[in-house]
């Protein structure tokens, strides 16, 4: 029998060990043999990826990369909290499975609410529509506003049958309020009665109902009151929740509108940090010291698709916050980070909509392994409809089997100790902190966004993406790159606004004529008078509420204070697929109605595989378009090539074969063509020299498409041609 090697366990350390036998290489060894196998290509070039955060990812970190970093030897629920705000991580308090809700009315979101917490859910997700979030009650808003991206809320007994039956001593709650929290948070405190749960479920209320003022400003390029009354309504809430909370948060500071609006990572954690100090400042001038105030903020951060970096935001971002928060004399407690992060709506398709799946299952893992508080990860239809109960599991699920199978609350800070990750954080702070230092250098967020700084970067940035997108060097499966033309299509539902609008309008008016108690003129007016204290106006509010007041009419004592509003350029929120998907959409649209479809002929050159790369490539290069490509097996001459694209009737003829075989069959097929149909347009697969680009042009030539064509444009020129702008 073979006896079993002993190990001497006191010789293996981080580097050494079970790998003493073999020769341990250097960086230069590797990066010889890595040139060596590139076989001519640049190193630096191919090897080497530049980010929009400006940053470059290198193709291997080694232990030499990070020596000397400032936070390497931190520990977790230590400051700088790069490794997280708690010292055993997710072990026995996971991070909130926090999915977002978007029903229309009350009861329904109730209904879904209570199912899904029984499903695997941990806290509750409020999305209020734009009317609610804006002060409107679905009488008085547009009708495109009612209902719109999130649940309309108006009365208390709105309220108190969005929370029936959820304990919300054990469930914490989430809700972006917009420009304040004052309203709901009087209607949330009198529901809580309502609903036979009193002062101790007040006091335990966990979570944020929380209001983002300047976030506001930047999506809608204007607010309804004044930045001074939209900051003493945060001092009025944040103070009204020390008093009667345990640690529900009332100021929640977005990043998702910077995100969305194609800003690069390092951007929205330099501007949501940015407006955070506005905040604070603001608290802090209101007499809140910094050790109450910063507690009861959090921030909001969308992961995007690039692993590695999404990880290292996070982290990234809680080194600068204890580092902000310290600045002002705030303790290590204090300088915890809260982080809500959800999946991004920036990338996210209306086409093969099913592969968002796995967008949100890469982009929840780097959340999970950066130490996100909480997440939601986006149902795949999304972008299309409002999810159902299926497309809600399959997303809660992917957080569950994150949880439960893969166990990913078992290890402390999971990035820890990788040679990426942690150089990216050190990078990505830098690179952030400098971005947030030029932003409070220039006056803080609210001057920033009054002189479109932030709007103009994060355009730039998306302006950067979209040019990526559309000549593919980024790619969106599905959508620019590998169109399913023969997918069955997610139908959106058409939604009658109007009567949406009217429903929701009778029902609020049924509640006031039910519950009013008398004139509201005396409660309301004590409102005003509540902004002297100390968290009084919420007190007034409720006041108010029992009376009988709406959200509504609490905003307009609110709006009523003065009449300053400020306006800013508004962020050019879009998701970065929608060109292609329009164009694929009006391809489509003309086709179902009069059966016109742009059509594309292969003009394939030689054999099979003389033409079937760039033949190959020709066809996913239309399709993406919804362009019909006709192909075949290929054309012995050119002549014979010709003929067979002006039978096909098609008004598009690409020329399939190889950079050899071109100057003897491109002029030719090209001057046939023109001469029978001089409308047709010629395309040549393949990029070709300067030289070789005048000859075939002045046969006749067109266009070129090839890896560095722009996809997007000349579909577009197609499409605009032949089948009407």
């Amino acid at each position: 029998m073979r006896e079993h090697a002993t190990v001497d366990m006191t010789r293996i350390d981080a580097d050494h060990g079970f790998f003493d036998e073999f020769e341990q290489p250097d960086k230069e060894k590797w990066k010889a043999e890595a040139v060596a196998a590139l076989k001519g290509a640049p190193f630096d070039k191919v090897l080497f990826t530049k980010t929009y955060e400006g940053l470059t990812l290198e193709p291997i970190y080694c232990a030499e990369d990070i020596a000397g970093l400032p936070h390497l030897k931190s520990k977790p629920g230590f400051a700088p909290f790069v490794r997280g705000t708690r010292p055993n991580g997710f072990i026995g308090a996971p991070w909130k499975i926090s999915q977002e809700l978007t029903l229309v009315f009350p009861k329904e979101f109730n209904e879904e609410a209570r199912y899904d917490l029984a499903r695997g859910q941990t806290a509750l997700n409020v999305v209020l529509d734009r009317a609610t979030r804006s002060g409107q009650d679905p009488g008085d808003a547009a009708a495109d506003d009612v209902g719109r991206g999130g649940v309309s809320l108006a009365t208390l007994a709105d309220v108190s049958t969005l929370f029936r039956g959820i304990a919300l001593d054990k469930v914490a709650v989430q809700c972006h309020t917009g420009v304040t929290a004052l309203p709901l948070l009087a209607m949330l405190s009198v529901a809580l009665q309502d609903n036979d749960q009193g002062i101790n479920y007040l006091y335990g209320l966990d979570g944020c109902i929380g209001a983002d003022p300047l976030g506001v400003l930047a999506t809608e390029g204007r607010l309804p009151v004044s930045l001074k009354t939209a900051y003493d309504g945060l001092y009025q809430t944040t103070a009204w929740a020390l008093k009667k909370t345990q640690k529900l948060q009332t100021i929640f500071v977005q990043g998702h509108p910077y995100h969305d609006a194609g800003a690069s990572s390092t951007e929205e954690v330099a501007f949501a940090l940015a407006t955070a100090v506005e905040y604070l400042r603001e608290m802090i001038g209101r007499g809140l010291p910094v050790d109450r105030v910063a507690p009861r903020i959090r921030f909001g951060f969308s992961l995007g698709s690039i692993f590695f970096m999404e990880i290292a935001k996070l982290r990234a971002a809680r080194i600068l916050w204890a580092q902000i928060v310290a600045a002002f004399g705030g303790s290590p407690d204090a300088q915890k980070m809260v982080i809500h992060a959800r999946t991004s709506a920036f990338n996210k398709t209306v086409f093969d909509p099913y592969v968002n799946m796995l967008r949100v299952t890469s982009e929840g893992f780097s959340g999970a392994v950066g130490g996100a508080d909480s997440m939601h990860l986006a149902p795949f239809d999304e972008p299309i409809r409002t999810p159902d109960r299926f497309s809600r599991r399959i997303a809660r699920n992917v957080q569950v089997m994150l949880q439960e199978e893969a166990r990913f609350t078992l290890p402390i800070d999971m990035g820890g100790g990788s040679y990426t990750i942690e150089k990216l954080t050190h990078e990505f702070a830098q690179a952030a902190w400098r971005l947030f230092q030029e932003i409070e250098k220039n006056g803080g967020m609210a001057t920033a966004l009054a002189a479109g700084t932030p709007q103009a970067m994060a355009g730039t940035t998306a302006a950067k993406r979209a040019k990526a997108v559309e000549t593919r060097s980024d790619v969106i499966l599905g959508t620019n790159m590998y169109a399913n033309l023969i997918e069955k299509r997610i139908e959106a539902p058409l939604v009658d606004r109007a009567a949406l609008k009217k429903a929701r309008a009778e029902e609020a008016a049924a509640d006031r004529r039910a519950h009013r108690l008398y004139a509201l003129g005396f409660d309301l007016t004590r409102i005003e008078a509540g902004f002297a204290g100390e968290g009084d106006a919420v007190e007034r509010a409720i006041d108010a509420v029992v009376s009988g007041a709406t959200l509504g009419e609490i905003f307009e004592v609110l709006a009523a204070l003065d009449l300053e509003r400020p306006s800013a350029p508004s962020l050019k929120i879009a998701r970065l697929a929608e060109s292609f998907e329009r164009l694929r959409q009006q391809v489509e649209a003309t086709y179902a109605a009069d059966g016109r479809r742009v059509r594309i002929f292969l003009a394939n050159l030689g054999p099979i595989p003389q033409h079937k790369p760039r033949a190959d490539f020709s066809r996913g290069f239309f399709e993406v378009a919804g362009f019909e490509v006709l192909g075949n097996d290929g054309f012995e001459t050119a002549d014979a090539a010709a003929e067979a694209a002006l039978a096909s009737g098609a008004p598009v003829v690409v020329i399939c074969s190889t950079d050899a075989t071109y100057p003897d069959h491109v002029p030719a097929l090209t001057r046939r063509v023109k001469a029978a149909k001089p409308e047709i347009t010629v395309i040549v697969a393949g990029r070709q020299p300067p030289e070789v680009v005048e000859t075939f042009n002045a046969a006749g030539v067109d266009d070129y498409i090839h890896v560095r064509a722009n996809c997007f444009e000349i579909n577009r020129k197609l499409h605009d041609k032949y089948m009407g702008a």
